[in-house]
């Protein structure tokens, strides 16, 4: 059986053109690839395109370089890391330490059980905690004792303050009639 050398020739040039149409698409397939990737990792166009440049003049090779060379984190890996350290730095920041000692206290502890540094003053009207520093109770409006208050006589001053019962604003309506 003698095989026609026309039949051979045929089927080689069939198996190159498909061999070469496949490296044609590798390559260009390739370009695309590490343009797409390196637009997620840079922003900077003129890195861009030097990176599908390189690939594209240097083809499998050129890979190598880029992959080599690219950035490690995409920018959205970046992004994500980025807020994590900040929520991580907030969480921190919040933690009220004790100004005597530095070890963590909490929002609603007076004084420190560790070095006994007063916290935190309660308020005279309504009990509720106020900050050392605060003339004036934020709850209620009632500034601490021995605090000036604006826009006052002096009977109005010494005069008791009234209860929120009915009982001391009846009294208090007796003593203005």
């Amino acid at each position: 059986m003698t095989i026609n050398p026309q039949v051979i020739n045929n089927l080689i040039m069939v198996v190159a053109a498909w061999g070469a149409a496949f490296l044609v698409a590798l390559w260009l397939s390739l370009i695309i690839w590490t343009y797409r990737d390196i637009r997620s990792r840079a922003r900077d166009p003129l890195i861009r395109i030097l990176a599908a440049i390189i690939v594209a003049l240097l083809f499998l090779p050129g890979i190598v370089v880029y992959l080599i060379l690219r950035p490690q984190h995409t920018l959205e890996d970046e992004y994500q890391h980025t807020l994590e350290e900040e929520a991580l730095l907030q969480s921190i920041e919040d933690v009220p330490l004790c100004p005597g000692c530095g070890r963590r206290t909490k929002e609603n502890w007076i004084v420190c059980p560790s070095c006994n540094t007063r916290l935190k003053k309660a308020c005279h009207q309504c009990s509720r905690l106020m900050e050392l520093s605060w003339n004036l109770c934020p709850f209620c409006g009632t500034p601490a004792p021995g605090m000036r208050k604006e826009n006052q006589t002096m009977d109005d001053v010494t005069r008791p303050t009234p209860i929120d019962d009915d009982s001391g604003l009846e009294e208090l309506e007796q003593q203005e009639s």
